[in-house]
């Protein structure tokens, strides 16, 4: 039996979890069960979203895998990916799914920061798209995107597609490097209403500057719940 270790009052207490996980699963076959998240939060005392940091976290290194409505289970091998990611490609990555709600998705005058960006003349037509993404039934960001309304005619008039780089391949553009810049901030109104916080709560803020080649093809704003939600950087070679 593995020897539940004791908490390194340094080390949060995730990551204690997550390395006993670690431990407890090397050299296991592919396809072998995983502890349970209620398992864990009974062996360590800890609340189940605890647990779930710590799981969310191998799966992202793809030690473990996770089927919905099946558990979680030792990985089987996986090629290497790179590239760049938007929200739903990075929770699949952790074997989440995500629903999004479209709060608005409308034509507007490019404003000047959004133009610079996009290297567009201020004003020129840019697609607006603000929605609500949702892990496990609970609101997790806010993410407002702008695009060029010239290199994505249409897009307003078909429904919201799930994943927007996908999106964008179809249309031969989708991101190939990305400017990004993450912040500690606090919920403005709008954002808190959207992510069920109080208005002055601390959240992450990403923004993001995505081009096609050298062409600007988006740039975007995310709100996350510091408290639902972990940035990760996946650094290759």
């Amino acid at each position: 039996m593995t020897k539940v270790p004791a908490f390194d009052e340094r080390a949060p207490k995730h990551v204690v979890i997550r390395e006993y996980v670690r431990n407890l699963v090397s050299g296991g076959a592919p396809g072998s069960p995983a502890p349970s998240e209620r398992e864990l939060v009974e062996k360590f005392s800890v609340a189940r979203m605890t647990v779930r940091q710590a799981m969310d976290a191998l799966v992202s290194e793809g030690v473990l895998e996770r089927f919905p409505g099946r558990g979680t289970f030792v990985a089987r091998p996986r090629p290497l990916r790179t590239g760049v990611f938007g929200f739903t490609d990075e929770m699949a990555r952790r074997g989440v799914s995500v629903v999004s709600r479209t709060v608005v998705v409308d034509r507007i005058p490019a404003p000047p920061s959004v133009a610079r960006a996009l290297e567009i003349p201020v004003e020129r037509p840019v697609v607006r798209w603000r929605r609500v993404r949702f892990v496990d039934g609970s609101p997790t960001c806010v993410t407002d995107v702008f695009l060029p309304d010239e290199q994505v005619p249409g897009f307003l008039e078909s429904d919201p597609p799930a994943s927007l780089y996908d999106h964008l391949a179809t249309r031969g553009i989708r991101p190939t490097r990305a400017e990004d810049a993450v912040a500690a901030a606090t919920a403005e109104p709008a954002d808190a209403a959207l992510l069920e916080v109080a208005v002055g709560t601390v959240v992450l803020q990403h923004s993001r500057r995505a081009l096609a080649g050298i062409t600007p093809v988006e740039v975007s704003r995310t709100v996350y719940r510091a408290d639902r939600h972990t940035l990760r950087l996946h650094l290759h070679d």
